[in-house]
């Protein structure tokens, strides 16, 4: 059977290109016919060696003199000649040869180079293969070849196409002897080796070594202030000394691989602190953007040309700097060393906690300059960190963003982040990851403030100082300017405040799907106090046609059984937070939440802290104090009853806060005054371990407990 090859697919076809194929297909080619015409030559040898044995007319056998040969095979030798010589035309049959003859040529035939050999030539029989050949001869034939020469192989390359053919193409390849290198590179280590032997390093006491160690430090630190006093000594507005402060500032930065192992650690730290605190001085108040190729084809002036010069500078050392501090984190966080072994990995912990706070500095300091989204990407998942130093650093930066941000475009970028980080880890984060979003300066209130703060300050003349130094023509175009400015920062405020608007509402936008995510999905997750938390603060900004399903949400969440006593807390401090904004448009009967806040109050822990209690006085306020006219008299005697009982169990400065909340109770109701008097009256009993506020019948009981609070 044939055996043929398959046609390649047309996948294949279409990932190699035809010039290749085409190529592949001639060498194939090219290699079949060597093959054949090798095999068709070494045939067409052998069928002539064949035939010249056959065919042709033996000629006598001669005797030579150089060869030794022995008595009895130059016998056997001659008796064949002289028979031939007499039989030379009548051949006679095998059967009537004599035994010796047969014998002869028996083991003629046994030698390899019997059908080869040209009988008619005058050469003699050798036992060997080769022919004679003189030894002065052969060496001469050999290639010769200086030993310093390398040795160099042939590397077939693809063939080339020309018009007479396929031109195969070659490239010679040196090689070096690794043999010879091995023994020079063991001779030059022994030759070490033996130098070092012959002259032993001074051995250092350690007070020695303590002592270099602080001279070489003391040298580091004089360098770094030398070289940072010179970057922030040039004024600004010198142009010529820009490009000496960018060859300073790549200099210092060139320390950050300190490679003296003494003292490696100290500096890179010191260079590290001491380069964020120079980009934090020099870096300007606005964006450096990259020029496009118009702009660098036109021609500027110098002063224009070398700013140019001194803000792309800037920017690439500063790019360097941040790369070079998230691959000092990435090392550690990978647990890897670098090839030069010059700290170890416990210094690399306190490398990268330096690393992170130089990040968490610039994230607030620089907000406004090039690479802040790279800064954010780089915090962001640090924040979920398994060290706890560093995920505090990262949160505390975080938290200063977002207090001091007054246009938001920051803050949006963080809560973009975290909002990917919390859906990409499934939700298993830190909670202290989404409360950093209770931080966040989404106010109304602050928006004419924050616009005033925005707009430029102009200090306009008074009257008096008019009329003093200008005329009457120059005080009226004055006049006509000072108006005319006013309305530019009118309206410049106007626009800041319509932007920060815009991007307000996409970071609350942003913040609330991440929470009902949450609240859909991962309902028994840690987060989910943290969750309840924020919709506590951010619910009198959720749309109204959220307020249903959120308010059914809170209650099965309460009605589960599954939330601690301060989540349910916070459930119910969100549903009142809704209830109270535009949620009061809403049909909504909030009894049940009443219920849970009267049956939750007891508990509380009566010693061991006192965060709850700030939480339980904000549900107070808002369910009772704001809503006193949907309030019944009955519900507000049993909070308050319940509230003076749990005032005995709390701490002093908790028992403060609850009287100072029954006070603001009692003014609010007017006829919770009886609660003062006896239990001489009533109308039934008091049930104190009722949890239903309506039916505990607390109007028939009496705040005995403010006796022992005395």
């Amino acid at each position: 059977r044939k055996n043929t090859k398959r046609v390649p697919s047309f996948r294949k076809l279409l990932r190699t290109s035809q010039l290749k194929l085409d190529n592949k297909l001639k060498n194939k080619q090219y290699k079949q016919q060597s093959t054949a015409k090798k095999y068709r030559k070494e045939q067409k040898k052998l069928r002539q060696a064949v035939r010249d044995a056959v065919c042709r007319k033996p000629f006598p056998l001669e005797e030579y003199k150089k060869k030794h040969v022995g008595s009895e095979f130059v016998h056997i030798i001659s008796e064949i000649a002289e028979k031939r010589e007499e039989e030379e035309d009548d051949a006679l049959p095998l059967d009537m040869m004599d035994e010796d003859d047969l014998k002869l040529m028996e083991d003629l035939a046994q030698k390899a180079s019997f059908l080869t050999r040209d009988i008619s030539s005058t050469e003699p029989v050798h036992i060997k293969k080769r022919k004679h050949e003189s030894v002065i001869e052969k060496y001469e034939k050999m290639p010769r070849r200086m030993k310093t020469e390398p040795e160099k192989e042939l590397i077939h390359l693809l063939p080339i196409k020309d018009k007479g053919g396929i031109i195969p193409q070659t490239m010679e390849k040196p090689v070096l002897n690794v043999e010879e290198d091995e023994e020079e590179e063991d001779a030059e280590e022994t030759e070490v080796a033996e130098d070092f032997s012959e002259e032993p390093l001074p051995v250092l006491t350690p007070e020695e070594m303590a002592a270099q160690r602080k001279r070489k430090l003391q040298e580091r630190k004089m360098h770094i202030a030398a070289l940072a006093s010179a970057i922030l000594s040039d004024p600004d507005n010198n142009v010529a000394s820009f490009l000496n402060q960018i060859k300073k500032l790549k200099e210092l930065r060139a320390m950050l691989m300190e490679q003296d192992p003494n003292v490696a650690v100290i500096v890179r730290k010191l260079v590290m602190v001491s380069l964020m605190e120079i980009f934090k001085d020099i870096v300007p108040s606005y964006r450096i953007r990259p020029l496009t190729e118009a702009e660098k084809a036109a021609k500027v002036k110098k002063e224009t040309q070398k700013l140019r010069e001194f803000e792309e500078g800037l920017v690439s050392q500063y790019k360097f700097y941040l790369e070079n501090l998230e691959q000092t984190i990435k090392d550690w966080k990978q647990r890897k060393l670098k090839k030069s072994n010059v700290i170890s990995l416990k210094a690399y912990k306190g490398l990268a906690e330096i690393a992170v706070k130089c990040l968490c500095e610039l994230l607030v300091a620089l907000p406004h300059f090039n690479f802040h989204n790279n800064i954010i990407v780089l915090i962001v998942p640090l924040m979920n960190d398994t060290s706890k130093t560093i995920s505090e650093l990262c949160c505390e930066a975080v938290q200063k963003l977002f207090k001091q941000d007054k246009l938001g475009s920051a803050s949006l970028g963080v809560v973009k982040v975290i909002s990917g980080l919390v859906k990409g880890r499934s939700y298993n984060v830190r909670p202290e990851v989404l409360k950093v979003f209770l931080h966040l300066r989404i106010k109304e209130v602050e928006l004419k403030k924050d616009s005033e703060d925005i707009a430029p300050k102009k200090k306009f003349m008074t009257f008096k100082e008019k009329r003093k130094n200008l005329s009457r023509m120059q005080r009226k175009w004055k006049k006509a300017e000072e108006k005319l400015e006013r309305e530019l920062l009118e309206a410049e405020a106007s626009e800041s405040k319509e932007k920060k608007l815009k991007l307000h509402t996409e970071t609350l936008n942003v913040v609330f799907l991440t929470y009902f995510r949450i609240l859909k999905k991962a309902q028994k997750s840690p987060l989910l106090p943290a969750v309840l938390e924020g919709l506590a603060k951010f619910a009198h900004l959720i749309n109204v046609e959220f307020f249903d399903d959120l308010l059914i949400v809170l209650h099965s969440l309460i009605a589960s059984g599954d939330l601690s006593y301060r989540d349910s807390l916070h459930c119910v401090l969100s549903a009142f937070h809704i209830l109270s904004g535009q949620g009061d448009v809403l049909n909504i009967d909030p009894m049940k939440f009443y219920t849970h806040l009267y049956k939750t109050l007891f508990s509380l822990h009566a010693g061991t802290t006192n965060d709850d209690i700030k939480i339980v006085l904000q549900c107070l306020d808002v369910m009772l104090a704001k809503r006193r006219k949907q309030v019944s008299q009955q519900r507000a005697l049993a909070f308050l009853k319940r509230l003076s009982t749990l005032a005995l169990h709390v701490l002093p400065n908790c028992s403060v806060g609850i009287l100072a909340t029954n006070r603001v109770l009692m003014q609010t109701f007017p006829k919770m005054d009886l609660l003062l008097d006896n239990e001489s009256q009533g109308s039934g009993v008091y049930l104190p371990e009722l949890d239903e506020p309506e039916h505990c019948n607390a109007q028939n009981t009496a705040l005995w407990e403010l006796h022992l609070l005395q």
